[in-house]
């Protein structure tokens, strides 16, 4: 053990030393040294993102982060120190956190050895072990440099690099066994060919090694033929688009389960798909989409069909009115650009805009998915319009990719910026520091274009796109406490302009640091200064930024994005992303368990009656609409797209959920996710005390979802027709739909109920 006399260690290290407790110099090491943090962000960072050592040189006195509830889908860490190692495959904890940290369990527990992790960094090794990764691709003479300026805006908590970052820079040589991690959140794959072998050999095998180095994925679906179309080669019919779907999220559940960092998957299918209704409803049946994401790519022509109630065509190639060796060429999932070059189309089925996109609603309503992307939009604005279209997102939707798009995210601590200038009857006072804020945002964009030479590529492809690109996500974290500490209502009039403001001052700067970086070390390879300051976006920027741009070039082809940050905003004790705090105190599962929270921040400004200030608002006290306000805020100066949830109550109806999505359509949101509270079983945050039970419960498949519970009631086979919302009669794997005013099964198996045309 070190010789700090005892008044100079942690309370955790005290109380171990007067339980007579043994402690390693990594132990003392550790605990003291990571008091930046909460509870549970101590035990996130150590289980996240600090370093580990192998399993064999774990011995009696170390710190290690233990699984102390073993579950699939819900496990439980904790930290304790190693008291006894009775057998080679056992060990006895003196536990630091956790329910057995109490008198009644005598702090002590027995675990196998194999749930054991002993990490080796605190957090302020891990911060400069990042520090000086990013600082590695700069000049010699420079790097020192580098490292101090990133050093001391990690340290100041100014800068939050993603997990994928904090988890695998490393500099180290031999020794960095972290070398075959990805430092990147976000990939999109291309759309897989229509073929067998593309969907497997190719799109499932890269799906599969891009997960299982940490990194999330995005697939397009919409390039896979329709359900019961023609397969010459087999002479028979496809399973349809959904179908292989569902092989990539049976293979992100294999992620899940096969190791502590969980597999993450968005499948995406454009509204022109004969499958969309089918896969509108992919959530509603047991077992078919279980483990991604789904979000539904909306185009501008369907809006206007929507509001005009116009007929529209679900359409695909037509394949077998050409040479399959031109198609497999040609098709690679993009109907209008296929139009464009004069190739044939058959329509499927023609169906009533406004039914189409009722169905949608009320999947959303019930269940929050599908969530929606507005890509004619997201295309429209995008800085690489003219080189690279934007197919799909990342699983959370704040990054749209081209295939083989991949985008690396750091975020702005927002709240850190909010320095302390005295303290009222109320509470403490806060201004906003916008120098330090702009010197952050300037130095994230070198850091995050950095990790892009950094970075360990497993796939060539990717490597050769990032690097014509140089796509970077700077974002923000913590605007719900920002704004409480400046004393301002998040969604109400008066804090729209000053969200403009703060967002305005990080996309210019980081512009400008861009354009700057671009004098010193040259721009993209795609950059096009005619093409790159017509897109949407650029069109839009301050007058003073387009010079710049002009005049010396731009490194990044994208800089700013907004990502949810649920695990290193929880790790802070902050607010995720751009929302506010979901509540004051609260219930969280995640794959560490589940723990109570508590925001610090709420007790300062607590009255004696223990209500707060109107200004401490959380996200169910806030209206859907005040939501997307903020969000449409944000989008305006976000050259990507925005990971954000309108929040609504669980009476919220279908028709205001509608209402909802067009109007964040008009306010220029790129996409929307609604969350109705309650309308899933498993809910990762609640004001629930029972909600571990009844997450528990979930996962065994004890309960049904209000989505499930709405199609259960399936007529006699005898029956003509069924119900809108009822299950298929005949093939059992359906849901009864509207569709040009007939009642048709999603499944297309060619079952009809009532027919209201004449």
């Amino acid at each position: 053990m070190d010789t700090l006399s005892a008044q100079d260690h942690c309370k955790d290290v005290q109380f171990a030393i007067e339980k007579g407790v043994r402690l390693s110099p990594q132990a003392v090491h550790i605990l003291n040294n990571s008091q930046h943090f909460d509870g549970l962000g101590r035990i996130i960072f150590l289980d996240r993102y600090s370093l580990k050592s192998k399993r064999d040189e774990i011995g009696v006195g170390d710190c290690v982060i233990a699984i102390v509830v073993e579950d699939y889908k819900f496990p439980k860490k904790e930290i304790g120190i190693v008291k006894a190692m009775p057998t080679k495959d056992k060990v006895v904890l003196h536990m630091v956190t956790g329910l057995h940290a109490s008198e009644e369990s005598n702090y002590e527990l027995t675990v196998d050895l194999l749930k054991c992790d002993k990490p080796v960094e605190s957090i302020d090794d891990a911060l400069k072990r990042v520090a000086r990764a990013a600082a590695s691709v700069e000049k010699e003479d420079l790097q020192d440099y580098y490292f101090n300026l990133f050093y001391e805006q990690l340290a100041n908590k100014h800068i939050q690099p993603a997990g994928r970052i904090m988890t695998g820079a490393n500099v180290k040589g031999s020794n960095n066994y972290t070398r075959n991690l990805t430092l990147y959140n976000c990939y999109v794959l291309p759309s897989p060919k229509d073929s067998r072998y593309s969907i497997i050999n190719e799109t499932f095998f890269y799906m599969m090694e891009t997960m299982a180095r940490g990194g999330g994925v995005g697939i397009n679906l919409s390039s896979l033929r329709p359900k019961y179309a023609y397969v010459r080669g087999v002479h028979g019919k496809s399973s349809g688009a959904v179908s292989w779907g569902g092989l990539y999220s049976f293979g992100t559940g294999l992620i899940e389960q096969g190791g502590s960092r969980r597999g993450a998957l968005m499948l995406m299918m454009e509204d022109w798909h004969p499958d969309i209704i089918e896969f509108i409803q992919a959530k509603t049946q047991m077992g078919r989409i279980e483990n991604a994401n789904i979000s539904v790519l909306i185009s501008d022509p369907f809006m206007e069909a929507v509001k005009q109630d116009k007929e529209w065509n679900l359409a695909f190639p037509d394949y077998e009115a050409m040479d399959k060796d031109h198609y497999n060429r040609e098709w690679d999932g993009d109907l209008p650009k296929w139009k464009e070059k004069g190739y044939p189309v058959k329509v499927y089925k023609t169906v009533r805009a406004r039914d189409m996109w009722d169905t949608l609603i009320r999947s959303a309503h019930s269940s929050a998915e599908p969530g929606i992307v507005f890509l004619d939009r997201y295309n429209t604005l995008s800085n690489s319009w003219y080189f690279n279209r934007i197919c799909c997102t990342n699983p959370c939707g704040e990054q749209g990719l081209p295939g083989w798009g991949v985008c690396n995210l750091g975020h702005l601590y927002l709240a850190s910026f909010a320095r302390q200038t005295g303290e009222d009857e109320e509470g403490p006072l806060y201004e906003m520091d916008w120098d330090a804020l702009k010197r952050a945002a300037r130095t994230l964009n070198r850091f995050l274009d950095n990790v892009i030479d950094l970075n360990p590529y497993h796939f060539e492809a990717m490597e050769k796109n990032q690097k014509s690109e140089r796509r970077v996500g700077g974002g923000t974290l913590g605007l719900g406490e920002l704004l409480i500490k400046l004393r301002v209502k998040y969604g109400s009039p008066e804090s729209i302009p000053l969200i403009e403001q703060i967002y305005k001052t990080i996309a210019t700067e980081m512009y400008k640091e861009s354009c700057s970086i671009a004098q010193e070390k040259g721009s993209f390879a795609k950059f096009d200064s005619e093409k790159f300051l017509k897109s949407g976006f650029m069109k839009q920027m301050p007058d003073d930024i387009r010079e710049m741009v002009k005049q010396y070039g731009i490194r990044n082809v994208t800089l700013t994005t907004q990502a949810p940050t649920g695990t290193v905003g929880s790790m802070l004790s902050t607010s995720t992303g751009i929302e506010p705090f979901y509540s004051f105190e609260y219930y969280q599962q995640s794959r560490l368990g589940f723990h109570k929270v508590l925001i610090r921040l709420a007790e300062k400004y607590k009255r004696p009656d223990g209500s707060l200030p109107d200004y401490f608002v959380g996200a169910m006290d806030l209206k859907p609409l005040e939501h997307v306000r903020v969000q449409a805020a944000v989008q305006r100066w976000t050259d990507s797209s925005i990971s954000k949830t309108a929040n609504a109550p669980n009476n919220f109806t279908v028709e205001q959920t509608k209402q909802l999505y067009e109007h964040a359509y008009d306010l220029g949101c790129k996409g929307v996710t609604i969350y109705r509270d309650g309308c899933r079983n498993e809910q990762a945050l609640s004001l629930d005390a029972d909600a571990e039970k009844k997450n528990a419960a979930s996962a065994r498949g004890e309960l049904d979802s209000d989505l499930a519970r709405e199609t259960v009631n399936v007529p006699d086979e005898s029956e003509y027709g069924a119900e809108v919302g009822q299950t298929c009669p005949q093939c059992r794997e359906g849901t009864m739909v509207k569709l040009g005013g007939c009642t048709e099964c999603s499944n297309q198996c060619g079952f009809k109920g009532s027919c209201d045309m004449k």
